[in-house]
C-alpha cells in the first residue's frame, strides 16, 4: 500500500466533534511532530493547522427531512473523501463522532486496508445492537468516552480504549452556587429549582406542562419562596415555552434563552429530560430527577430495541439507581413530586454528591493524550 507520508485523516461533522478534534490534534502532534491533518473540521481544529477539504456544517444536519433533501451532497462529500483516501492512504482515519455519515468511509477505508478509528462511540450497547456487525468490520480501534462502553466492546471483539469526557474538565471541582444566584438575580438564601423539559419542540411538548404541574406541587409544599428557573435551549424553545408559561400565571419561574449550566448551578435541585443534560447536572453536583416521554406509538416502537437497565448517564455509570429516573408511564406528577421532595433533602443530596464527585474524577483524564496514545499503539501493529 502506497501510503502517504505522516498524513491523519479526519472527519467532525459537529461542533462537539471539532473541539474533540482540536485536542487530539495537539496530542498527536506530540508522537507525530511531523504529521499533517485534512478532512473536515471547524474552526477549532483549523486553528491547530488542520485543513479542511469541506465545510464542516455541510455535515452538521438533524432530523428526518433535512438529512434527505442534502443527501445528494452528502453522498458526493463521502464519495470524495472514500476517493481521495483510497487513491492517497493516509497513515490513519479518524471518524470523530457523526456515525451516520463516518461509518460508510470507516467501512470502505478498512476495506482498502487503511487503518480507521472511530472516537466517540454510538450507543450501540443500548440500542439497536446490531450494528455491532458493521463497527467490527470498519475499525480498527473505537475511543469511547464512557468507562462503562468499553466491556460492550470487548464482548465483541473489537479493540476500545476509554479516553475520558471532554465535559468532565469543563467543570469545576466544586459549584459556585452563590454566584451563579447573583448573576441570575436570585435569592441567595431561597431554594431554587431548575426544570429543563429538553432542547426539542417534541420533549418540551411532551414534558413542559408535566414539569410545571410538579413544580406547582412542590411550590406548596416548600412554600412560596420556592424560586423556579427554566433554561431555553435556543430562540425557538424559549417562545414555545413562554406560549405554555403564558397559560399558567399561576406559576412564577424566571425563563432564560440558554443559560443551561447557570441555571443548574443556581439550584438546589434539577428535575430534567434524559439525555446530555443528566451527565452535566452531575458535573455540576446538583440532585436531580430525570424524566422522559416519547409518543406512545413511538415508545411502543422503540422499547423492544432498548437494551440497557437505566436511562441516565449517572445510573450507567454507577451501575445503579443513584438518580430516580421515571420514563413513559412512569412519568407522573405524583411520582415527579415525591422525588423532587427527596432531592431537596439535606441527608439525601450529601450522599449523591459524594457519589458525583467520584464519577467526575473518573471521566477527568487527559482525553487527548489518551486517545493519540492508542492510535500510535494502533498503528505500531
Amino acid at each position: 500500500m502506497n501510503q502517504s507520508s505522516q498524513v491523519f485523516a479526519i472527519v467532525a461533522g459537529e461542533a462537539s466533534g471539532d473541539i474533540l478534534g482540536a485536542d487530539l490534534i495537539r496530542a498527536l502532534r506530540k508522537l507525530f511532530p511531523d504529521a499533517t491533518f485534512e478532512g473536515v473540521g471547524g474552526p477549532k481544529m483549523q486553528a491547530e493547522g488542520f485543513q479542511s477539504l469541506f465545510q464542516m456544517d455541510r455535515l452538521s444536519v438533524m432530523g428526518f427531512v433535512e438529512p434527505l433533501k442534502r443527501l445528494p451532497e452528502l453522498l458526493d462529500i463521502r464519495r470524495s473523501i472514500i476517493q481521495r483516501y483510497t487513491a492517497n492512504p493516509p497513515m490513519a482515519f479518524i471518524g470523530i463522532d457523526s456515525p451516520d455519515f463516518n461509518s460508510g468511509i470507516e467501512l470502505k477505508l478498512h476495506g482498502a486496508g487503511v487503518k480507521t478509528i472511530h472516537y466517540v462511540s454510538p450507543s450501540v450497547w443500548a440500542w439497536r445492537q446490531g450494528r455491532i456487525k458493521k463497527i467490527k468490520k470498519s475499525v480498527d480501534l473505537m475511543l469511547c468516552l464512557l468507562p462503562f462502553e468499553t466491556s460492550f466492546y470487548q464482548q465483541h471483539n473489537v479493540p476500545v480504549c476509554f479516553v475520558g469526557h471532554p465535559l468532565a474538565g469543563q467543570f469545576p471541582k466544586q459549584p459556585d452556587t452563590e454566584g451563579a444566584r447573583q448573576k441570575l438575580g436570585l435569592n441567595p438564601q431561597a431554594p431554587v429549582l431548575c426544570l429543563m423539559p429538553g432542547s426539542r419542540s417534541g420533549e418540551v411538548e411532551l414534558l413542559a406542562e408535566l414539569f410545571l404541574d410538579v413544580a406547582e406541587q412542590v411550590q406548596k409544599a416548600i412554600g412560596a419562596e420556592l424560586q423556579l428557573v427554566i433554561p431555553a435551549a435556543n430562540a425557538a424553545r424559549h417562545q414555545q415555552l413562554s406560549q405554555i408559561l403564558a397559560g399558567r400565571p399561576d406559576i412564577n419561574a424566571q425563563l432564560l434563552e440558554q443559560n443551561s449550566h447557570l441555571a443548574m448551578e443556581s439550584a438546589d435541585a434539577v428535575l430534567l429530560a434524559s439525555g446530555t443534560t443528566a451527565l452535566e447536572a452531575m458535573l455540576l453536583k446538583k440532585p436531580m430527577v430525570v424524566s422522559y416521554r416519547l409518543g406512545a406509538w413511538t415508545y411502543r416502537l422503540v422499547s423492544p430495541f432498548i437494551k440497557t437497565a437505566y436511562a441516565s448517564i449517572p445510573n450507567l455509570l454507577a451501575d445503579k439507581i443513584l438518580v430516580p429516573e421515571f420514563i413513559q408511564d412512569q412519568a407522573t406528577a405524583e411520582n415527579l413530586v415525591a422525588a423532587v421532595m427527596q432531592a431537596f433533602d439535606p441527608g439525601q443530596q450529601q450522599a449523591v454528591i459524594a457519589e458525583f464527585e467520584h464519577l467526575h474524577m473518573q471521566l477527568k483524564v487527559e482525553s487527548g493524550d489518551l486517545a493519540a496514545a492508542a492510535i500510535a499503539e494502533v498503528l505500531d501493529q
